[in-house]
This record gives C-alpha cells, structure tokens and sequence, in this order.
C-alpha cells in the first residue's frame, strides 16, 4: 500500500476524541487539553444552543459510520415524532469548539463524547451530565502481527510499542490499571500511519478496533487486536452530555430525544450496510468514504454498541455496574469524581420504562 493510500485511509486524528492528552498526574489532563482534545472546528456551532426546534447536536467527530444511529433516527423521523424538528449535526474533530466547550458556553444542546474528557472539566466547577452512552466499550486497543501477535497487556513486556504523543496517557493509564510500569515496555514514539508496525519497527500499535485493524486486513496485513476496555480500563465512549440545567428544565425534551436516538441505533445495528450507505452518500458524502470499509467498521462498531447489559437493559444504557466500573478507570485516569456528579441514568430508564416496546 502507498503512503498516499494510507494518508487517504487511516484516521490519523481519530484519537484526539477519547485520549487523555498530556498533562497532570498519570493518565489524567487539565480541562484545557480536555477541551483541545474533544474539539470541532467547523464553524458549524455558532449561536445559542438552547432547545428549540432543530436542536444543536455536536458530535465528537467527523460524520462517518460512528454516528449511524443519528443518521438513521432523521431518516426514519423519529426526531421528528418525538416534536424535535430535524437536529443539526455539527462536525466534530477540529480545533475551537469541543463538546464540553459548546455545551458549557451555550452553544450546543447536547455532545457526544468520552467520560475522561467530561470528568476533568466537571472537576472544574461546569454543570455537565453524562445521561447515555452509545459506546458500551471505548475502541482503544493494541494491534500486532497475526504472525507475532499481543492479545493482554502482559505480553506487551519487552515489545516495541507505538505510542502516538496524544495517546501516551491512555496509554500510561493501562499500564497503571495493569500493574505495570513504563519501563516493562519499550514505547516507540510514533505518528499515525501504521506502517512501522507492517515493516515490523514496532511489535504493537495503539489503534481504535474501529479502524487500523480492519484497514490493515483489507490491504493484506493480517493482525490481532485487544481492547483497553476488557483489560481494566472499561471506560465507555460517544457518551450523550447535557447541561445539568437542561435536565432541570427540559427533562421531557432530553427523554425525547434520547427515545429518537435509541431508535436509531437498534436501526443501525440492525443494518450495517445500510449504515455505511447513509455515511458514504449522504451525511459523509464530502469525506471520500468508502462503502465497504464503513461497513466493516459498522460491524465492529456494533460489538461496542451492543453487550449483554444492553441485551437486558437496552440500547445506550449504563449498569450501576458499568458505571462504577468507569469511575474506578476514571480514578485510575487520575480523576476522583463521584458516580452521581457525572452520571445519571435516570432518564434513559424512565425511557423504558415509559416505552417497553423500545427495546428489540
């Protein structure tokens, strides 16, 4: 493969959504780089975002297969239905107006984005909560060869490990959670392209499961993968975050648009294909998508979306065991945050309880 092939396919930038940029204690970051690393730059957001029609939804990146639910939650109306017009989708992923920024300014009504850039920026003094999570389990994990492959934490003990400079407290952040240090690896510093990890420079790579691996496979690298999120590092992604004052004055509108959403991804995740469609020529259609590649990805998305919790409890829920889980990943992150400062569920269970046919 070309480096102009790979510079055209992998998402390089990616990470910046969910990584713990440097800063502070092991694995933690001020609310500046919180801020810096969630932010969307499209100009996109300007103007109040308080509820109307229509709704500002800023989401974490840009409009690829991630935000399917969404995609499908306009197409089969069910925004509409629930008295939300059609929400604006603002493209995430640039610099100047992060999740966090657009909601605590006014700007958005509700973001999609990770606790661990919530947490630090709630530590601070904003009135944000966490009231979904789409993403049962955050993409990041470690790729290597098929032929040499790293399926624990453990095995990557004097390996070469590809670490990009936004990902070293991630990164640090599993080591921590897996009572080991630094100095068990060998960490290479690395951009994104991971082609060091095809020559064999390196022996493993800090990836999204969404992405790399599936992109390495369809050019002939055939590779393992294990996730962060299964080696004591659960913490969740694409979480859906108001403002604490939107939930005091319109909850109803919160659980409308949550009821929407949840419909929209049982609709995903019942049609990765048709996912990948809807990327690819409509809402992606300026990105150069490529349909069977956003399929791929679809498909991977939805071991993320969907696990026994949500089998039991629905689609974008949180277990009070999942949630301490993330509050325990976020401690060792180097956040101490208490679970009802950053989570409340309350909504999305009022959802199903209210509307029992929702989950499928």
């Amino acid at each position: 493969m070309s480096n102009s092939m790979r510079r055209a396919t992998f998402d390089r930038r990616s990470f910046l959504r969910y990584s713990l940029t440097a800063g502070g204690a092991i694995g933690a970051l001020g609310a500046t780089g919180a801020l810096a690393a969630c932010s969307s730059g499209n100009g996109e957001s300007g103007g109040s975002g308080a509820s109307s029609m229509n709704p500002k939804v800023q989401l974490s990146w840009q409009k690829n297969i991630e935000f399917a639910g969404e995609y499908w939650a306009i197409e089969n109306g069910y925004y509409e239905a629930e008295g939300l017009g059609t929400p604006e989708l603002l493209t995430g992923g640039g610099a100047g107006t992060g999740v966090e920024t657009g909601l605590t300014s006014n700007k958005v009504w509700i973001g999609m984005t990770a606790p661990q850039l919530t947490a630090p920026v709630i530590l601070q003094g904003a009135a944000l909560m966490t009231v979904a999570a789409t993403f049962q389990k955050n993409p990041f994990c470690i790729v290597s060869s098929a032929e040499r492959p790293i399926r624990t934490p453990q095995e990557m003990a004097g390996r070469k490990i590809g670490v990009q400079a936004s990902n070293e407290n991630v990164f640090k952040a599993l080591l921590t959670a897996n009572n080991m240090a630094e100095s068990d690896v060998e960490k290479i510093t690395v951009q994104y392209d991971p082609t060091p990890l095809t020559t064999g420079d390196v022996d493993g790579w800090v990836s999204y499961v969404t992405n790399e691996p599936i992109m390495l496979r369809l050019n002939g690298f055939e590779n393992a993968n294990f996730l962060f999120a299964d080696f004591n590092l659960p913490l969740v992604a694409e979480t859906l975050v108001v403002r604490q004052e939107t939930i005091d004055n319109e909850r109803d509108k919160v659980k409308a648009f949550l009821k929407a959403d949840i419909q929209g991804w049982y609709d995903a995740v019942a049609d990765p294909a048709g996912s990948a469609r809807l990327a690819v020529t409509k809402y992606g259609a300026d990105l150069g998508l490529e349909e069977a590649e956003q399929t791929e990805e679809a498909i991977a998305q939805n071991g993320l979306v969907v696990s026994e919790e949500t089998d039991a409890n629905g689609l974008l829920t949180m277990s009070d065991a999942l949630i301490e889980e993330n509050i325990i990943a976020l401690e060792k992150a180097g956040y101490s945050i208490k679970p009802e400062q950053i989570f409340d569920m309350s909504l999305i269970e009022e959802v199903y309880a209210e509307n029992p046919d929702l989950k499928r």
